[in-house]
């Protein structure tokens, strides 16, 4: 834990970090262009990325343009994408989106982030996902995993994914967002799970995380130990 490091300090030191560990990280979501990662995100809300991966080659070998997607029937969308969960929601708004592509734009995925959110079932943060990872944009999503980091690490007071995301575009510089965004998932995923974290051997906990903020998440692992209801001794 480090007394007396602005934000700023503390950010470069993470920064690090993550370019040592991922220095390179890839798009945990296999897409083509624009239009199949814009889908692939509207999938993946409250889905893994392994379970869309699976299941988004089917969807594209039906239809993988926005002009072959308005002509699937929604039932098909729905059949195919239901181990995605939310698969009614999804396929109708991965139809919806497609028809207002075919109709609005020309068949292409828009790289306004205004046009974009405007789209059924897209987010501000699928918005900026599409716009940083199939357009380059300087943007930083920020979903609950990165909101949770950015938290533990004290880069941000965590009252909102909202907050979040400007507190973290202020310590970070903009060619290193989209980047980041990612090695964070990463980094997570492999070091700092969002249950059962001793913050105290995290490579990144250990020292930017606060004393209470430790001493607040070991309690809460011990209190969750404790929960686990004790097996029949029959």
């Amino acid at each position: 834990m480090l007394r007396g490091v602005t934000r700023a300090e503390k950010a470069r030191r993470i920064q690090a970090i993550l370019d040592e560990l991922h220095p390179a990280p890839p798009i945990p979501l296999r897409h083509r262009d624009p239009y199949t990662l814009l889908v692939a995100v509207v999938l993946s809300a409250q889905c893994t990325d392994q379970r869309v991966n699976q299941v988004a080659p089917e969807l594209f070998a039906k239809a993988s343009t926005p002009f072959e997607m308005a002509e699937l029937p929604v039932e098909d969308i729905v059949t195919i994408i239901r181990p995605c969960g939310l698969a009614p929601t999804k396929g109708r708004n991965i139809s919806a989106l497609s028809k207002i592509l075919v109709s609005d734009h020309d068949g292409s995925v828009p790289d306004s982030l205004e046009t974009l959110e405007a789209l059924p079932g897209v987010g501000h943060k699928t918005a900026a996902v599409v716009r940083s990872q199939a357009f380059g944009c300087r943007e930083f999503p920020v979903d609950t995993h990165i909101h949770r980091l950015a938290a533990r690490w004290g880069l941000s007071r965590g009252v909102s994914v909202e907050r979040t995301e400007r507190d973290l575009k202020q310590v970070f510089p903009p060619e290193s967002w989209g980047a980041l965004h990612l090695q964070m998932i990463y980094f997570g995923r492999e070091h700092c799970p969002a249950l059962g974290h001793d913050l105290a051997a995290c490579p990144i906990c250990s020292w930017a995380a606060s004393r209470a903020r430790i001493e607040r998440e070991r309690r809460k692992r011990g209190s969750r130990r404790r929960a686990k209801p004790a097996r029949d001794a029959t």
